[in-house]
């Protein structure tokens, strides 16, 4: 069993454009999708789609998002704390360009307080005990009230149950892991290069451009030091460049197929399940 929490979830709605998006003009739509997501909900249809068993936990239930995310996918056990019932999911907003340009509005999401945090806790933790999961995958932004070390803390309150975890995460949140290590250490990372910068004072743009140049020393560097401070596995995702991953056994490099890019909505998040799915 795979478990995955969605602490800030929402309904995608993902707008394609006919044209290219110009500030200030008036654009005709030609195709609008809405479905339940968050990067956990994501992480989920991918290993579920994959063959595995999943319980995908929301940080609360929104009986309207629910729905929606089964009639997405039946197979994906989609719960929530019971303590934070009521609250509605936030609405993010994808604007595709017929080239591929995708432009996010994301809403930042209901304010919890600190008990619905703690119930939220409480509740991803016994669906990690209860099913004896193999992974609990931590994923995305955190909604307004959460402590920025809040996944720093359900790591430390899953480490007795003995699962593999994983963490995709930004800004503040992510430097709060960081913080934690190596008490709060746990089992994968998955940067992308902004991030990677963010993690380790590199330089984003250098990032992509020796990537794109086929010299990998300086991410592979960089994702060195994350990984010898408590971080078993860092997988840096390069966009069409590829990804590397590092861990105590080694080094590797993938290249990216070529693909006629439609929306990178989710890409991240099926890089996550991907390695989950492999291991």
């Amino acid at each position: 069993m795979i478990v995955t929490f969605t602490a800030n979830p929402s309904i995608d709605r993902t707008v394609a454009l006919e044209s290219p998006l110009e500030r200030g003009e008036v654009h005709r739509i030609s195709s609008v999708i809405e479905q339940a997501a968050g990067k956990g909900v994501n992480v989920a249809t991918v290993l579920t789609n994959g063959g595995q068993q999943v319980i995908s936990v929301l940080s609360f239930v929104d009986p309207a998002y629910v729905a929606i995310g089964h009639r997405q996918q039946p197979a994906i056990d989609v719960c929530g704390s019971p303590e934070v019932d009521g609250c509605a999911a936030r609405v993010n907003t994808a604007i595709t360009e017929p080239d591929g340009t995708t432009t996010k509005l994301n809403e930042p999401g209901p304010t919890l307080s600190p008990e619905q945090v703690a119930a939220a806790t409480d509740y991803l933790v016994n669906a990690a005990t209860d099913s004896s999961a193999a992974w609990v995958v931590l994923s995305g932004s955190l909604p307004p009230g959460a402590p920025s070390d809040w996944y720093a803390t359900i790591v430390e309150r899953l480490r007795p149950t003995g699962c593999k975890i994983a963490i995709d995460t930004s800004d503040a949140a992510l430097d709060a892991v960081l913080s934690a290590l190596p008490a709060a250490s746990f089992d994968l990372i998955k940067p992308n290069s902004d991030e990677l910068a963010q993690l380790t004072g590199g330089d984003a743009a250098a990032f992509e451009a020796s990537a794109k140049a086929g010299d990998l020393d300086a991410i592979v560097a960089a994702a060195r030091t994350l990984q010898r401070r408590g971080i078993a596995n860092v997988m840096v995702t390069l966009g069409g460049a590829g990804a590397v991953l590092v861990n105590a056994s080694g080094a590797w490099y993938s290249t990216a197929p070529k693909v006629d890019v439609k929306s990178t909505v989710g890409a991240g998040d099926s890089s996550v399940a991907g390695f989950i799915l492999a291991e």
